[in-house]
């Protein structure tokens, strides 16, 4: 029987490397989840990691090292916008100054992704370079949706809360998407019922303008933060936390953890249904399909969680 609740049978090992990017003078920290195999002769598909704007490499270390324990490498860099001094806002900052520094920020993300998949593949752990997934939230959400239009080697997507659509709230980056593939990349959205700063009609608006292949699962009682780590604590921080006069909103929004859906039925969320598309779209696996197509609705509530699979148009 296909369980992708379940722990893998791999013990996991965990890397913090730095990685140096001499063209753009940058130095990343990553972090690198692996499976612990004595066969060093065996090839794992990889899996790269996006984080959100306000995020960082270890923002959801619990869908990271459950995809590990399933034979994936998983590596997630500190992006950018946390490791560039040009990158990082100033004091006395203008609007036309603030900006071109998002500019240059929305900018970055693709590169580094395209960094991080060229600097694994080239440190020799054991990955198959032609099985490539990506996994993001949030901004990296959009920037896993972002980086098939620029690296044919990536082959499966998945996009958790993902920014982009065509009309962002006040306060959210101003994101696009074109979707402009030349190839199917199959698509796997993760949707929270009650996000504030990216509302589920955005997320929709996504599913149904992307070409090929695609699947949307949504998490009801469920925000933004439903994706992260310590899901209660991150929530109830974003709702005391000083936000600048045009985001607000959102915390007046926003509704009290008490009345969302616990973080462990959250992480089983995340974490089964992302192992399942990768298993399906890069290994080929015809249970994890014939899950996703059938029974993922019904695993989901037997674990006690309230999600259902979006129909689309």
């Amino acid at each position: 029987m296909y369980d992708p609740f379940e722990p893998g049978s791999y013990k996991v090992a965990t890397r913090a490397v730095e990685a140096a990017d001499a063209a753009r003078n940058r130095l990343f920290p990553c972090d690198i989840w692996l499976p612990d195999d004595s066969d060093s002769r065996a090839l794992f598909p990889l899996v790269v990691f996006s984080h959100s704007s306000g995020g960082d490499r270890k923002s959801a270390t619990f869908l990271c090292a459950h995809l590990a324990s399933h034979g994936y490498v998983v590596a997630a860099m500190d992006h950018s916008e946390r490791v560039a001094a040009e990158l990082a806002p100033a004091t006395d900052e203008t609007a036309g100054q603030r900006e071109a520094r998002v500019d240059a920020m929305i900018a970055s993300r693709v590169p580094d992704v395209r960094f991080l998949i060229d600097h694994v593949l080239g440190a020799d752990l054991n990955v198959d370079p032609d099985l490539i997934g990506l996994a993001g939230h949030s901004f990296g959400g959009w920037t896993v949706l972002a980086v098939p239009e620029a690296d044919n080697r990536v082959g499966s997507v998945v996009a958790m809360g993902p920014g982009g659509s065509s009309h962002p709230r006040p306060g959210i980056l101003p994101l696009s998407l074109t979707f402009e593939w030349d190839r199917d990349v199959p698509v796997l959205y993760l949707a929270a019922e009650d996000d504030v700063p990216i509302p589920l009609d955005g997320v929709r608006e996504l599913f149904d303008r992307t070409p090929g292949r695609s699947q949307m699962f949504v998490l009801r009682r469920a925000d933004h933060q439903h994706f992260l780590d310590d899901v209660e604590g991150e929530h109830e921080a974003f709702r005391t936390m000083t936000l600048s006069d045009e985001a607000a909103w959102i915390q007046a929004a926003m509704r009290p953890m008490s009345e969302l859906c616990p973080g462990s039925q959250a992480h089983d969320f995340v974490s089964g249904l992302t192992l399942a598309h990768l298993d399906a779209t890069l290994r080929g696996s015809d249970a994890a399909a014939r899950f996703l197509a059938a029974g993922a609705d019904s695993a989901l509530a037997a674990r006690g969680v309230d999600a259902a699979e979006h129909a689309g148009c």
